[in-house]
């Protein structure tokens, strides 16, 4: 390890376990014409196990402190770009054509949604994603209907790809330690859904799910509840449904239903 202490400011908690980083590290399978992008790689850590995959690495670090450590891994195949990931193009970055783009990061607690937004929105398809996150939001990745896990989010998420838990990490494997467990995540692109209008799927799933003790009537008032009603009762739902009660692929159906 480092002698670079953590800065509390950029949430960091460098992983240090060995065994953990070869795991992460082992999850995702390349070839040469594939990319990696890894998001914050701090002391370079699971870096070093990424470089060895024989591809082409693309790290951003926030950090300048960790340039004298991070440059000596700069290779022919290997860009370090340090500077804030949230501010960056990633379709100007990527300057060649690839078969697969892949992410792996230790994602700091406090920007995790945004950076897995950012992820999404980038023009460039993400084939997987392997992420060290904080448990919490890892259950809110995978929720399904009618726990309380269950959000906007996750059917943003579930959307795009099919999400799971692989392990637990726990506190002791940082430095310094968090207060709270971590899990390690993985996304696999989904086939694309084929919707009229993907924009107005996300509003009408936000407005679903605008006030959470309302029924879904009252957060849908200004859609056609005719329609609506009709297709929840051939799915069994009951008049007094909320939005955490249903699942994606009936949510699906029923924006199809509205917007045709």
């Amino acid at each position: 390890m480092s002698n670079i202490l953590a800065k509390k400011s950029l949430g960091q908690n460098f992983l240090k376990d060995e065994n953990i980083l070869k795991k992460i590290a082992d999850e995702i399978s390349v070839t040469e014409k594939d990319l990696l992008i890894e998001i914050g790689p701090g002391t370079g850590a699971l870096t070093k196990y990424l470089v060895k995959k024989g591809c082409d690495v693309l790290c951003y670090e926030i950090d300048r402190r960790m340039e004298s450590i991070l440059k000596p891994l700069i290779h022919s195949n290997v860009q370090i770009i340090f500077d804030d990931f949230l501010k960056r193009d990633l379709t100007k970055d990527i300057k060649k054509k690839y078969d697969n783009i892949y992410v792996v990061a230790n994602i700091p607690y406090y920007i995790t949604t945004p950076i897995i937004e950012h992820l999404i929105k980038s023009e460039i398809v993400i084939e997987q994603m392997v992420l060290l996150v904080q448990k919490e939001v890892a259950l809110r990745f995978v929720a399904k209907p009618k726990t309380k896990d269950y959000s906007y989010f996750s059917l943003y998420l579930q959307h795009y790809y099919s999400i799971k838990i692989l392990f637990d990490v726990s506190p002791q494997s940082f430095v310094p330690s968090p207060k709270v467990t971590s899990s390690v995540v993985k996304f696999v692109r989904k086939p694309s859904v084929v919707l009229l209008d993907e924009e107005k799927f996300f509003l009408f799933l936000k407005a679903a799910f605008s006030h959470k003790r309302k029924t879904l009537r009252n957060n849908l008032s200004e859609y056609s509840w005719e329609k609506i009603w009709e297709l929840l009762v051939k799915k069994g739902y009951s008049q007094t449904v909320r939005a955490e009660e249903i699942s994606y692929v009936d949510f699906v159906d029923i924006f199809k239903e509205i917007d045709s």
